[in-house]
């Protein structure tokens, strides 16, 4: 049940980011070609600058989630009641929090936002952002369970119909309107429509969740949640200022149509990373039931196999943007929106260590390993924002994503052998550095040789490009990884679980 319950919302979570991805492209160029460079600029930027005050949030939803597990597995419908009111209480209080934060960052806004030459109001257009975020935690808190309850394909069903009315209201507004102020407004009714849709579903399926009779939360629960939201407050932090404040520090030293250029990028790089990094992160609700029920060398079996996966996703998708990305936006939005390859190798790069992560991330969340590395992410934050600043200034944009890579050494050399290598599996350090080292210097030679090979293919027909570098993409890490890797015990495990059920 809990492999088929995996399997069910790794489908539902690709098809529902696929969904996203289509629409995102369409809707990017649209926006580009109705509003401009400079318009996708200021909003890129307003995203990441409202994101911190997301940082309020301070991980009780993750905290609630696993402290959800077990009561799911022992069927606690007390439990279950308390802590999903515990969990409504906090987000109200949260909105309020947020709201107030936001108004506070007003008069401060032009020190982020510098020089724009767009006729806005952009008092106004921050405020609606701030709206925005308030109105995501209405409504919102109830979504947990369903996730928690490895339903998180409900969720995903819901969001792809979001997504559809969404991007084309707002396609219809800015082709008739024009106006800016009415493509926020628009997103901000369908966010609450969203969150009311999830709500009465879950309701649908846990009717007890509207019982009157609910008692107060047992203390032990609630001092283990603050506990994880203490030191979640510190992942949030460091998560902000990490994946945050990339496109502020480009704005500051490089300008807001900068910020323009790397949104296409960025879109590019997120939605693929949505898109296959969700069919990892889908497995942490039964990782988390995984980890009550089974040993330590059980556990690390079945994580092997999700690293090996992990592994094989990472490099298959960092390879097709190393080929694919730059003729793409030739397509897409057009030549004079290339950024240089230099930029292009260390997003690849930087994209391919994000993804790895998931696997990590998976089995440290579900085993609710939050106060233990609590110090980490600012460490992390901190190095990430010295070095981008530093950088920045000697190899311009793509100085930016070295400082993010090189703080994420935090990570790859502290956390993640401590506390989820000798913690979790009992593993030596020796191993997990072998392991990891392997993996990444594997990965540098596939994306190496497809991309020397792909150079032998260049043509001046930027679609007959496109069209040749994806089928390289399918091809050539795929097998370079199929050689590598066929005989392995990981390997034999995915081809029995892809091919199984087709022999039947």
């Amino acid at each position: 049940m809990r492999t088929k319950n995996s399997v069910k919302n790794t489908i539902f979570s690709m098809l529902s980011n696929l969904v996203a991805i289509l629409i995102g492209f369409l809707a990017q160029a649209v926006f580009i070609q109705i509003l401009g460079i400079e318009y996708l600029g200021v909003n890129g930027l307003f995203t990441n600058i409202i994101s911190m005050l997301g940082i309020v949030e301070l991980g009780v939803g993750s905290a609630i989630i696993y402290n959800l597990y077990q009561p799911i597995e022992k069927k606690d419908k007390k439990t279950i009641k308390s802590l999903m009111r515990f969990y409504q209480k906090a987000y109200h209080i949260i909105a309020i929090i947020v709201f107030i934060l936001g108004i506070c960052v007003l008069p401060f806004l032009n020190f982020f936002v510098g020089e724009v030459h767009l006729d806005l109001n952009l008092q106004v257009i921050y405020f609606l952002f701030i709206i925005d975020i308030v109105c995501s935690y209405l409504l919102s808190y109830k979504r947990s369970i369903l996730y928690a309850d490895q339903k998180n394909y409900i969720i995903q069903l819901i969001h792809m119909g979001y997504l559809i009315l969404l991007n084309g209201l707002q396609l219809l507004v800015l082709y008739f309107s024009k106006n800016y102020y009415l493509y926020l407004i628009v997103k901000i009714i369908m966010r609450l429509l969203e969150n009311l849709v999830i709500s009465i579903i879950a309701c649908f399926y846990y009717p007890y969740l509207s019982s009157k009779k609910i008692e107060k939360l047992d203390a032990k629960i609630e001092k283990d949640i603050f506990q994880k939201v203490k030191a979640l407050f510190f992942h949030k932090i460091g998560a902000f200022i990490i994946l945050g404040t990339d496109n502020i520090i480009i704005s500051k030293f490089l300008g807001v149509v900068v910020v323009g250029l790397y949104s296409n990028y960025y879109l590019i790089i997120n939605s693929v990373q949505m898109l296959f990094g969700q069919a990892i992160a889908a497995l942490t609700p039964s990782v988390g039931s995984l980890l009550i029920t089974d040993s330590k060398s059980k556990v690390y079996e079945v994580f092997k196999k999700v690293r090996f996966m992990n592994f094989w996703i990472a490099t298959f998708t960092a390879v097709s943007l190393l080929l694919i990305m730059q003729p793409f936006i030739k397509i897409w939005v057009g030549q004079k929106y290339l950024l240089d390859s230099m930029v292009l190798y260390v997003l690849v790069f930087n994209f391919f260590m994000t993804m790895m992560r998931y696997s990590y991330i998976t089995f440290k969340e579900a085993a609710g390993i939050f106060y233990e590395d609590r110090f980490v992410p600012l460490i992390e934050s901190l190095f990430n924002i010295i070095f981008s600043c530093i950088l920045v200034k000697w190899f311009g944009l793509s100085g930016v994503f070295m400082g993010t890579i090189i703080s994420g050494l935090v990570l790859w050399g502290y956390s993640y052998p401590k506390y989820v290598y000798r913690y979790l599996f009992e593993r030596e350090y020796r191993d997990y550095l072998k392991e990891t080292c392997g993996y990444i210097f594997l990965f540098l030679f596939i994306a190496g040789i497809s991309y020397f090979l792909s150079l032998l293919f260049i043509v001046d027909t930027a679609f007959l490009q496109v069209v040749i570098n994806v089928f390289l993409s399918l091809f050539l890490p795929n097998i370079l990884i199929f050689f590598f890797f066929h005989r392995t015990e990981q390997f034999r495990y995915f081809k029995k679980l892809v091919l199984g059920p087709i022999k039947k």
